[in-house]
């Protein structure tokens, strides 16, 4: 007999196979028992009959409870109202392992009771939708860099100095040599890796000791940061046009079934096709102290405000139908509402942020940074990203290059995702001056002595370069339509949490 995995069913409709997994979920019916197996690819509904497998195995079938280990072997057919499209006729199945009192049930759990169990959370169909999508993102990107002739060049996670600042710095010491920090970005080292090969990109985890409770930060998160030679600003600001569309598109060919699993609205994700809007940073504050984002706010308050409306409404009709139901529809209606709970606390929570971000936004002094809330607002007036540039110099980091028409404004550029998702890349053209990156350096207060392997790429040959990073678990939690950045990874690590 054939060991099959649930993804390649579709290729075996008609033929005896055998599946290997965990149970999902299950329901009875009389002489029948409706098993849902997952594998880790899919979901399958295997349907047991007292008459086709005997007493004792649907004995077997009657015993297993949730997340138990078997193996079933049967008939696979083509059912478009089963979850993943088909079924299996079983004939014979064979219990590994009971689970006894699995903890995560359909009931209503805590967000802290589920990240104290995200060893076994990760087994569920929206953590597992999650993570699919996250894999195909991360092999987008390496197959778009590997076929566009970029080299692939890694850069040490243990660093002697800051990149990004030195306040938010992971310190260690490393035997007699002082300190040592978790990187911060793999940007400096790849600059030599572009003098080197023309091309690379670096690719790995990076780390800020950031006191932050947003929705939007981690302390440990996973970067792709290419550096591309002879590129000016407007190469890269096309590169990651063009990377982003690739990204988008790919996931939305490989994982319809996972965006389903989300009842994502993919309707913004195909509009993400380049070029997309550019606006600099002059006309974003303009763009942010209009009449129209002031009309954006009021729309923004009246649309979650009917959405709570509507999502209370069909809690108050599924709790007045709830005793009068079978069990399967109760187990639906129990997981129902904890989706309703949980969107109904976010509307409230945004509801209740509205009106600090709307007087953030009217009132933006000019030459400061853009808050999230700031980018959210700004994403709510294009149905695509948007790439802002020409940021303030006194903003943006020392290695950036100045805009030689404006010595004020640095040749840096963000992507602002859209629906409120706000900043997941951010690059620049960088300094290639010796001598203007010496001042930049001791206008910052940084150490001239560490950064001198970082001047020889000036000494050295320099010639204009750019390049940029883009958040792994920021482009997750977009493209998923998700609200909090903490399942965009298997195992999140932020200020308050480093378990399991």
């Amino acid at each position: 007999m054939v060991d099959v995995y649930i993804e390649q069913l579709s290729q075996h409709v008609g033929e005896s196979v055998t599946l290997k997994g965990w149970l999902y979920n299950s329901r009875s019916s009389g002489k029948l028992m409706f098993l849902i197996l997952r594998d880790g690819t899919g979901l399958c509904q295997c349907v047991a009959s007292l008459a086709d497998v005997g007493e004792e195995a649907f004995e077997t079938a009657k015993s297993l409870t949730q997340e138990s280990s078997f193996t079933v072997t049967g008939t696979v057919r083509k059912e478009d109202r089963a979850p993943g499209g088909y079924e299996m006729d079983v004939k014979e199945i064979e219990l590994v392992s009971l689970a006894h009192e699995y903890p995560i049930t359909p009931k209503e759990h805590g967000v802290e009771f589920l990240a104290d169990r995200r060893h076994l959370w990760v087994r569920s169909k929206r953590q597992w939708a999650i993570l699919r999508i996250r894999h195909s993102i991360i092999k987008a990107i390496r197959n778009f860099f590997d076929n566009n002739g970029f080299t692939l060049f890694d850069s040490p996670i243990l660093t002697p100095n800051a990149v990004e600042g030195t306040s938010t710095l992971f310190e260690t010491e490393y035997f007699d040599l002082g300190k040592a920090y978790l990187t911060q970005s793999g940007q400096l080292y790849g600059e030599a890796g572009a003098m080197a090969f023309g091309k690379i990109y670096v690719f790995g985890p990076t780390f800020r000791a950031e006191k932050s409770k947003t929705r939007r930060h981690l302390t440990e998160f996973w970067m792709v940061e290419p550096e591309m030679a002879w590129f000016d600003l407007n190469d890269d600001m096309k590169l990651a046009e063009d990377m982003m569309e690739y990204i988008v598109q790919t996931v939305l060919e490989e994982r319809k079934i996972e965006l389903e699993y989300l009842e994502r609205d993919t309707t913004v994700l195909q509009n993400v096709k380049a070029p997309f809007p550019r606006v600099s940073y002059d006309e974003a504050v303009d763009l942010l102290h209009s009449d129209k984002t002031k009309q954006l706010f009021e729309e923004r308050e009246k649309s979650i405000s009917e959405e709570k409306d509507a999502l209370l409404a069909e809690l108050e009709e599924n709790k007045a139908k709830y005793n009068q139901s079978k069990e399967h529809v109760k187990r639906r209606m129990d997981a129902r509402e904890i989706e309703i709970n949980s969107r109904v606390a976010e509307i409230e929570e945004e509801l209740g942020n509205l009106p600090q971000w709307r007087e953030s936004a009217l009132n933006f002094e000019r030459g400061n940074d853009f808050g999230g809330s700031d980018e959210t607002a700004l994403t709510w007036h294009f149905e695509k990203p948007i790439i802002v540039h020409r940021y303030p110099t006194a903003v943006k980091a020392f290695y950036m290059k100045r805009d030689p028409e404006n010595e004020e404004r640095a040749l840096a550029m963000d992507m602002l995702a859209p629906e409120g998702y706000g900043e997941v890349i951010g690059g620049s053209q960088r300094e290639d001056n010796i001598d203007y990156l010496l001042e930049r350096i001791k206008e910052h207060g940084l150490p001239q002595e560490v950064f001198e392997w970082f001047l020889d790429l000036r000494r050295y040959g320099s010639v204009p370069h750019s390049g940029f990073g883009l958040g792994i678990e920021r482009t997750v939690a977009w493209i998923c339509g998700l609200k909090h950045i903490r399942e965009t990874i298997p195992f999140p690590r932020m200020i308050y949490r480093n378990t399991p």
